[in-house]
């Protein structure tokens, strides 16, 4: 592992930036071409000067539109003539050049390969300059720390710091808008530096507190961190509040700082604020600074003074050390005015003062302009001590994260080391010229136990200069402090190395526990490309030295990953590049990871393979024995026998020598189930071949690699070799690898068993793996069934009897777990045609191996095998109805049916169902087929009338249309298939419990949409409106048993039918006629014609429910309002039992709909009827648009029944109407036209039969009351 650069970021539009900044290039529009030479032509004596001097190289412009207007714009290195910051979360770059700024922000786009990608894009663009000729001269981007708890290091918000060539200092959000300005010096800003709190790694270190530093020409101004934050914080909250008020100023709060004048040197073109001093001064350091300070007479304190050291650079001298002493207590700020004449503590926490708004009005910025702001005298700071070298000027300093180190670069093309604790520079490097540094540090890495043990004590750090030539276009790493060069990158020349050297601020001790800070410390900018790169800097880098070993193992492991992931790599060069890196590396360790690396590349030959590994062996095997590493060693010998297993079942597969299958007893009896099955097999097979779309690699055929055999075996102690189930694709791709040409009788079954058992293959896993392919590849062994259930038969009687498949002391009370691993994987499985063939095979072999047991013990013995067979028995069984049912449920529906996804059902899904479990599929494939519930009922009745097997095939073959006879012939099997179902389902299929199912499928389907139809997915139109809801009362009525019927009808009135009832009424009541479509879908949730067929569904349900509350009571007599029907009452007809098939007794689940309608309570058969009368006002008043409130037609006590639980005793109206009452009742019922041309009779009758309500069609409605009747009709 070495040094890299790893891109994680890309600016897209950096010539949209340039063009911006420099107006390098500009487009005339295509009228504008014909232009006189005058109107095109430019100033070119500096561009020819460039080019004679051979600075540039550039290539004669193809279009007479482009126009070089700036001659750095056009020159490469234009990044390098920009002032350019990025945010240390790397979430905004900022780049700026003289009046000019453009703020990128960071965003995610995701590629076509579907990877999710960081980018900057453009988020602002402007001028930031407002002073009359003032450029930017430096600018920097502070994250600031988010105040909310739940906050894990991410900045809330960024600001954006510019200095100018005025002097002035402003502050600005991430869009651009101006928070404060400040003029803190007259002279131009030189060079902005930010520093944030970190956490101390060791005890003792000095917590360095936060700080903005302000570099001019002859001072320096540092602004406390803490205040900064507070007063950014208070600015973004008074600028978000005076946009929302529409107001245009603001009060900028008052700011700390300090100011300092650095005396004692001729020119300061950089710095950098180290703090508080890091290390405590021995005593005679301290005598020695006491007495260069003070003279011979000076007196040393017993502890020394707090002070802050700055570093610069520049020229006389060329580096300047300056210390500046802090009192033993920091002054309040009322103190402030008091010691504004002491040289010591002159301008120390000086409120600023001149704040400049952005909002002013045109005259007040003028005036603003005239009269500048009071700007604070100096404190001056005279220089320590330096280092002399009058030919030498500084350019730059970048200081280390841990401020013990700096790196200065000079115009001499050299790179100093300075050591800032001793003040001496203790290294160079040349050949350096315009470098740009950066530092690197580097945690090391720990394993999650060293972690836990050395929980308490600090993790070491390395730490690396990285050095930017951009005249070399080279990328240098160097480890600290004589460390060797780590790595070089080749890169472009006009790159720009971007680095922070801060993280977030408004951190402090408290707030930083538990924060995982994501800041990048190095980023290369490269503007060709556009890419944003990190250094990525391995912690063992630092250990090592050109002679290392491990350094020298890293790199031979380097070389041997870069040729394996080379695409064109020859058999010979992989063979002989891995022998000679196996053999000189020296570390067991990386020797181990360089063989892993071979034996799992993908395309590696097996033969390279053996013989890489063999080397290594018999090299390890030559060492000493107390030297040779145990573990290398053992991997060496399992790989080796795991390659040979891999070799030796390649060549069987490949052989010719293929072995005959001998017919036997048992082999006729399979033949005889098959024959029996056949017709169901064919069927199933011609649904489930249909084409389906499949990768190459995904390819059954495609050879099993090395890599997927080796990954999935793994040697135990015991010398066996266990088989690791990785992932469903690999465990079929093992099994097909070792099997599958057995079960095609295209390689010698007895041969390739005994080498998998030499092995020492567990046979348990063998049978995992042999039954795994045969229900994986259930198409293939259709296409042959005769010849792969041979195979398999041989197979299974063959890894039977290798040792340890079948125990040979099992308990005969109990079941074979060898035949019960079988049954388990057929029960499990969703392929119900491989399931039931493996079964069959099972079934055989299992009754030939317990025979062939038996007759060597004794009979008493005979109770264990009739056990195991019976076993059998029960799972062919069921395989056997699970065939049929999934068979039917493959069938495809017709075209324009509802689509839900093909159930996939097995013995485990449909024990697990419950008893419901076979009933609710068969009702979902009635739902898909839009069958109707007559030709359903016909298709029940077949096996017991066969008058109605003729009336059903004339049925589907009339018309007599030839494009018609495939359809219905297809149609007329999946009935038979449907009816073959039902006679292996005879009590889990009977009619009633699958109308019910069908009914609750319907109603649940119609609850989803009301408005979808039957026949479609979309909204249809008033015929078909509802059809699901009418199509569940259908089968509804179906249902012969009226406890069922009375459960079914409660249930759905109080789970679907009763809130969408009410909010029809109340509606209607409301707007005191038919509602119109838009009221109906906001209160009703459909449509009004969709309501409409609603309550006509309604009221045939609640009339089911009286009729079969009716015939459930024992004396009948006609229907009236008496108290009879409210008190319970003796059943005449007795509750049907609900029971299954003996084979699918031992079902678990949730109970079935009919068992759940036959828990349900007897109903209040008045308020039924009330219901009942209400339902019929509703549907009247919307088939024939009346205007009526039907509330208002009944009394309080009516009322108040309404919507209750039907099974609840509701005090009902008696028989003293109120005359109020009768007369609305009467003016509803009187003669009245109609619109639309309909007609109201009404007639006094007395109520003489059972049937409250009659619809006939939409023309005519009729419903009975107590005392009165009428019907309303076209």
């Amino acid at each position: 592992m070495s040094c890299s650069l790893l891109e994680f970021c890309r600016l897209q539009e950096l010539k949209t930036v340039r063009d911006y900044l420099f107006h390098s290039h500009k487009t005339e529009p295509n009228e504008e071409k014909n232009q006189t030479d005058n109107e095109l032509s430019w100033d070119t004596s500096d561009w020819e000067s460039a080019w004679d001097s051979g600075e540039y190289n550039e290539g004669k412009a193809t279009s007479a539109t482009v126009v070089e207007e700036d001659t750095r714009g056009q020159s490469g290195p234009w990044l390098q003539d920009c002032a350019v910051s990025l945010s240390p979360c790397s979430d905004l770059l900022v780049v700026a050049r003289e009046q000019k700024a453009v703020f990128l922000s960071a965003k995610w786009h995701t590629d076509d390969s579907g990877r999710e990608e960081m980018t900057l894009d453009v988020s602002w663009t402007g001028i930031l300059s407002t002073e009359e000729g003032e450029c930017v001269n430096s600018c920097i981007c502070i994250p600031l720390a988010s105040q909310k708890r739940s906050s894990t290091g991410r900045p809330d918000w960024t600001c954006v710091v510019v200095g100018f060539s005025s002097g002035y200092v402003r502050f600005y959000t991430e869009s651009g808008v101006l928070l404060l300005a400040q003029l803190l010096h007259e002279d131009p800003v030189l060079r902005l530096k930010c520093r944030t709190y970190e956490i101390p790694r060791h005890p003792g270190v000095t917590e360095q507190h936060e700080e903005l530093s302000i570099l001019y020409p002859a001072a320096l101004v540092t602004i406390d961190g803490f205040s900064l934050f507070q007063s950014l914080r208070a600015c973004r909250n008074q600028v978000a509040r005076a946009a929302a008020a529409g107001s245009d100023t603001i009060q900028p709060p008052p700011l700390a700082y300090k100011k300092w004048g650095l005396q004692d040197m001729d020119t300061i073109v950089d710095h950098s604020s180290v703090g508080k001093s890091v290390m405590t001064l021995c005593v005679f350091d301290q005598m020695k600074n006491a007495s260069i300070l003070g003279g011979f007479n000076a007196s040393v304190k017993g502890s020394p003074p707090a002070m802050s050291q700055y570093i610069t650079v520049g020229g006389g001298p060329y580096t300047g050390f300056y210390y500046a002493v802090e009192g033993s207590s920091q002054p309040l700020l009322s103190h402030v005015a008091l010691a504004v004449a002491s040289k010591l503590t002159s301008a120390l926490f000086s409120v600023a003062s001149g704040w400049l708004g952005w909002n002013k009005n045109k005259n007040e910025e003028e005036v603003a302009q005239k009269q500048k702001p009071k700007v604070e005298p100096a404190t001056p700071l005279g220089i320590r001590f330096g280092l002399p070298d009058s030919r030498r000027h500084g350019e730059s300093i970048c200081l280390s994260p841990c401020n013990t180190l700096a790196g200065v670069t000079d115009d001499f093309g050299r790179v100093t080391l300075l050591d800032l604790a001793r003040g001496i520079a203790i290294r160079m490097w040349k050949g350096y010229r315009d470098a740009q540094l950066a530092w690197l540090q580097v945690p090391e890495e720990r394993s999650n136990w060293q972690s836990s043990v050395s929980a308490f004590h600090p993790s070491r750090h390395a730490l690396f200069l990285v050095i930017y030539a951009p005249r070399r276009g080279i990328l240098e790493v160097w480890a600290m402090q004589q460390g060797p060069r780590v790595g070089a990158f080749t890169v472009g020349k006009h790159c720009r190395l971007l680095y922070a050297g801060y993280r977030l601020m408004g951190v402090n001790s408290v707030t930083s526990q538990g924060w995982q800070l994501h800041t990048q410390q190095v980023c290369l900018l490269d503007p060709i490309t556009g890419a944003l790169r990190t250094v990525n800097i391995p912690f063992h880098l630092a250990l090592s030295d050109k002679k290392s070993e491990r350094a020298k193992d890293m790199h031979l492991l380097k070389r041997l990953t870069a040729m394996l992931k080379s695409r064109e790599v020859s058999p010979d060069m992989f063979e002989n590049e891995g022998k000679s890196v196996l053999l000189d590396i020296r570390h067991p360790s990386i020797k181990k990871q360089a063989l892993e690396s071979l034996l799992s590349h993908k395309n590696a030959p097996i033969s390279c393979l053996i013989s890489i590994t063999s080397t290594l062996y018999d090299d390890l095997k030559q060492e000493d024995s107390n030297e040779v590493d145990t573990t290398l060693l053992q991997l060496c010998c399992s790989q080796l026998k795991l390659l040979q297993v891999y070799t030796d079942i390649q060549q069987l597969h490949s052989g010719a020598d293929i072995e005959s299958c001998s017919e036997n007893d048992s082999l006729k009896d399979i033949e005889v189930e098959l024959c029996r099955v056949a017709p169901t097999l064919q069927r199933y097979a011609q649904l489930t071949s249909r084409p389906s779309v499949s990768f190459a690699q995904d390819s059954h055929d495609s050879p099993l690699p090395a890599h997927i055999f080796l990954a999935q075996m793994e040697w135990e102690e015991h010398g066996a070799l266990k088989v690791t189930r990785r992932s469903e694709t690999e465990w079929n791709q093992l099994g097909n690898f070792l099997f599958w040409g057995c079960l095609c009788g295209k390689s010698p079954i007895q041969k390739v068993c005994d080498t998998l058992q030499q092995a020492g293959i567990c046979p348990q896993q063998l049978l995992c793996l042999l039954l795994s392919l045969w229900l994986q590849r259930e198409k293939a062994v259709l296409q042959k069934t005769d010849e792969a259930v041979k195979n398999l038969h041989t197979l299974l009687i063959t890894l039977s009897n290798m040792k340890g498949a079948v125990e040979e002391s099992w308990d005969p009370q109990s079941i074979s777990p060898w035949w019960q691993q079988v049954r388990s994987m057929c029960i499990q499985s969703h392929n119900a045609a491989a399931a039931l063939l493996a079964s069959f095979v099972a079934h055989r072999a299992a009754k030939v191996s317990i025979t062939s047991r038996a007759d060597s013990q004794l009979q008493s013995e005979w109770e264990a095998v009739s056990l195991e067979l019976e076993q059998w028995v029960v799972c062919v069984r069921q395989l056997e109805d699970v065939l049929v049912l999934q068979t039917l449920l493959l069938v495809a529906p017709p075209q324009g049916a509802a689509g839900t996804p093909v159930a996939q059902c097995s013995i485990k899904s449909l024990l697990e169902g419950g008893t419901g479990g076979i009933a609710d599929s068969v009702s979902k494939w009635v739902f898909r087929h839009n069958l109707d519930p007559e030709r359903l009922k016909a298709v029940l009745q077949k096996s017991e009338d066969k008058e109605a097997d003729g009336k059903l095939k004339d049925e589907e073959l009339q018309g007599g249309e030839e494009e018609k006879e495939k359809s219905q012939n297809n149609a007329y099997r999946t009935a038979e298939l449907l009816v073959a179902l039902c006679q292996r389902f005879p009590h889990s299929l009977s009619p009633d419990l699958l109308f019910a199912h069908c009914c609750w499928e319907y109603v649940v389907q119609w609850n989803k949409g009301p408005e979808v139809d039957i026949y479609t997915t979309r909204t249809t139109t008033a015929k078909n409106e509802g059809r699901y809801l009418c199509w569940a009362v259908e089968h509804l009525k179906l249902v012969s048993s009226p406890h069922i019927q009375l459960g079914i009808c409660t249930m759905m009135w109080s789970t679907f039918i009763v809130k969408r009832f009410s909010a029809a009424a109340f509606l209607m009541e409301k707007v005191g006629k038919a509602p119109k479509d838009r009221l109906c879908r906001r209160d009703v949730g459909m449509g009004d014609k969709a309501m409409t067929s609603f309550l006509g569904c309604c009221v045939q349900l609640l009339q089911i429910l009286m009729e079969v509350t009716e015939v459930l009571h024992k004396n009948r007599c006609p229907l009236s309002f008496i108290s009879y029907y409210a008190d319970s009452a003796v059943e005449e007809v007795p509750a049907p039992e609900l029971s299954v098939e003996e084979v699918w007794c031992g079902a678990e689940g949730p109970a079935s709909i009919a068992e759940l309608a036959l828990e349900q309570r007897g109903v209040h058969y008045p308020l039924v009827q009330h219901h009942c009368l209400l339902g019929s006002l509703l549907h009247a008043a919307m088939t024939f648009n009346l205007k009526v409130k039907p509330l208002s037609l009944f009394d309080n006590k009516g009322k108040n029944a309404f919507f209750r639980d039907l099974t609840s005793i509701q005090l009902m109206p008696s028989g003293d109407i109120d005359p109020g009452l009768v007369s609305l009742r009467q003016e509803l019922l009187v003669t009245q036209r109609l619109t639309g041309g309909h007609h109201c009779v009404w007639s006094w009758a007395p109520c003489c039969s059972s049937t409250l309500i009659s619809c006939d069609d939409t023309s005519s409605v009729s419903f009975t009351t107590r005392d009165w009747t009428f019907r309303l009709r076209r």
